[in-house]
């Protein structure tokens, strides 16, 4: 078997780190050709000493200067300023958080390559556009987000028609928040949102866990990922997070697929893919695992879920505009400036400012986001 060449985009966030964990478990078969950051020098250096790669792409002016210099040492690895360069490989991960991903998405697919995509916002965002991509001779998209590839390997694994799929549920923790009332939540604070029950992951995607925004997002990027109407794609409360989404045929009969919460499971699904690896993450141990139990999402309280529904049936731009006002809100609790119950409260604001638009090309999809980025700040200076 050939040593499969791999690009880690945003290769010091959570989504990178793991995905280096998993190459040093077999790294007879893996090697690292291209790593990408944007502002993290001392991180970034370290991972280049140990996995040498071909590639370093890193975005701020400043912190490139100092990579290159600390890497100077190293006259095989060319530092870069456009994290694109590192898309010359046989995978490539994308772990960047945000709509920053985008480009990443567009120019691996472009390029004929297997894209492992973590990075939802960048599809959810400019799916019209990134959908004729998937088409370009040997582009495969494999999904890294835990419930996206228990569709995946449920629908490999079914073999059935896309006529006898019924719909799609995924399953979510709930949050730190499952089961609080508005009221209880009126006064959290960010360490609250960061305390996540299950999963380690960045700052961004753990406070949108704690909204149910990224269980709405998810539902888009369902339905962008597989075909499936909107309507279609269910979402329950799961709080083991053992169960990561299952796949209900017309007959009634249910696939799922179960795994303790180990994110480096699907990360190794996407680089072995279509192989699986022989690394057991995620192995669960059935003589302690006591229940496992299911609820419907509160959606009064939580309302970014249905804001996402919302955006996901309007189509077009709706998802592009709903993923900026989110980001800018989130980064807006984040540094202390408003608060989580105000998060719904910018987004539903930006929505209802903005003309949904069919987006054509990626400009279009940039436009509508930095239009709703605009909007999105306008409001939160209103509000403060």
């Amino acid at each position: 078997m050939s040593t499969v060449r791999v690009a880690i985009a945003g290769s010091t966030g959570s989504i990178g780190t793991q995905t280096i964990d998993v190459i040093r478990a077999d790294p007879d078969r893996f090697r690292v050709v291209g790593l990408s950051v944007g502002s993290s020098v001392d991180a970034v250096v370290a991972q280049a000493r140990e996995l040498q790669p071909e590639v370093v792409a890193v975005a701020d002016p400043s912190a490139r200067q100092l990579v290159a210099e600390a890497l100077a040492n190293m006259p095989g690895v060319a530092v870069v300023d456009d994290a694109t360069a590192i898309c010359d490989a046989d995978v490539v991960i994308n772990g960047v958080v945000g709509f920053a991903g985008l480009p990443i998405t567009m120019a691996t697919l472009a390029s004929g390559r297997r894209l492992g995509l973590a990075n939802k916002e960048s599809l959810i965002a400019a799916g019209p556009v990134v959908q004729p991509l998937r088409v370009t001779p040997g582009a495969e998209l494999i999904p890294v987000d835990s419930e996206h590839c228990a569709l995946h390997q449920c629908l490999r694994s079914s073999g059935a028609p896309e006529r006898e799929t019924a719909r799609l549920v995924l399953t979510a923790s709930g949050g730190p928040f499952r089961g609080r009332s508005a009221t209880d939540l009126a006064s959290v604070t960010v360490d609250d949102a960061l305390a996540h029950p299950t999963w380690s992951m960045g700052p961004k995607i753990t406070v949108d866990s704690s909204t149910l925004m990224n269980k709405g997002l998810e539902v888009i990027e369902a339905h962008e990922l597989f075909g499936v109407a909107v309507d279609d794609i269910d979402v329950v409360v799961h709080p083991q997070s053992v169960v990561h989404s299952m796949v209900e045929f017309t007959d009634g009969s249910t696939i799922a697929q179960l795994s303790m919460p180990d994110m480096r499971l699907p990360i190794s699904y996407a680089l072995g893919w279509p192989d699986r690896m022989t690394v057991p993450f995620g192995r669960i141990d059935w003589t302690t695992l006591a229940r496992l139990d299911f609820e419907p999402p509160d959606r009064s309280t939580f309302p970014c879920l249905d804001l996402a529904y919302a955006a996901g049936r309007a189509g077009g731009t709706a998802p592009a505009m709903l993923s900026a006002a989110n980001e800018v809100a989130v980064e807006a609790f984040l540094s202390g400036r408003i608060r989580w119950n105000q998060i719904p409260e910018v987004v539903v604001a930006t929505l209802d400012h903005i003309e949904v638009t069919m987006p054509t090309t990626i400009d279009d999809v940039i436009d509508a986001d930095r239009r709703a980025r605009e909007v999105a700040l306008h409001h939160l200076g209103v509000m403060m």
